[in-house]
């Protein structure tokens, strides 16, 4: 059956729009008015794209209370969206600031929930070369030495591999042209990354995250060039 690919564009292509799912692709829910602020656009105008985006399935909402959060529709939306960024041309630079959020978005951010940009290209690297991950069924498994390992460091790998997604996969890094790894086990890792101080994110509606010294020093420890 064909889709039709023109509906989703069409709520991707509006730039305010396309500036909350940016923000979204952080992996954490953010309120209404955190995106206004992302998108430079007043409440109502975000109220009224976000309701679009929640007709389109794009988004979803997460209520605490009396709180309502926006988050993507799931990984499928993130992977879409990082697929689209592939064919971008790059954003233009025309501040310090700009260019400083460039550099760490290139450096480290979140795809999603997982890592991405050198560090994560770096850090699957590693676990390649290390034998802690397998080529398997297109993608990737844990050998003995892996789980051990990732265990050591407290991943939920049994958890990961019962999730309903894909377990590990490549994805194809938009910023370093080669792939960090994508999944439910991508997933657990940076999630456990974050736990042990090894990253920190720099903002709260921002996907950039910050390498500690902490971090750097495990990294290395662990062979992985940063």
């Amino acid at each position: 059956m064909e889709r039709d690919l023109a509906a989703p564009a069409a709520l991707i292509a509006e730039p305010a729009r396309a500036a909350m799912l940016n923000a979204l692709l952080s992996g954490r829910a953010l309120a209404a008015g955190e995106l206004a602020h992302v998108a430079r656009v007043s409440r109502p105008t975000a109220s009224e794209h976000l309701h679009r985006l929640l007709d389109g399935r794009l988004v979803e909402v997460v209520s605490q209370g009396r709180h309502r959060y926006y988050r993507l529709a799931g990984p499928h939306v993130a992977t879409a969206l990082e697929a689209l960024a592939h064919l971008g041309p790059p954003a233009k630079v025309g501040t310090l600031r700009q260019s400083n959020t460039a550099q760490a978005l290139e450096f480290a951010r979140t795809c999603y929930d997982h890592l991405a940009g050198t560090c994560g290209v770096a850090l699957l690297d590693t676990m390649l070369a290390s034998r802690w991950l397998v080529d398997a069924d297109g993608g990737y498994g844990v050998s003995a030495t892996g789980e051990r390992e990732l265990v050591a460091l407290g991943i939920d790998v049994s958890g990961a591999r019962t999730a309903r997604r894909t377990f590990a996969r490549p994805c194809l890094d938009w910023t370093e042209r080669r792939y960090h790894l994508a999944g439910g086990l991508a997933a657990a890792i940076t999630a456990r990354l974050i736990t042990l101080g090894w990253f920190t994110h720099r903002a709260r509606d921002g996907r950039a995250l910050r390498l500690t010294d902490t971090g750097h020093t495990a990294l290395t420890d662990l062979g992985c060039a940063v």
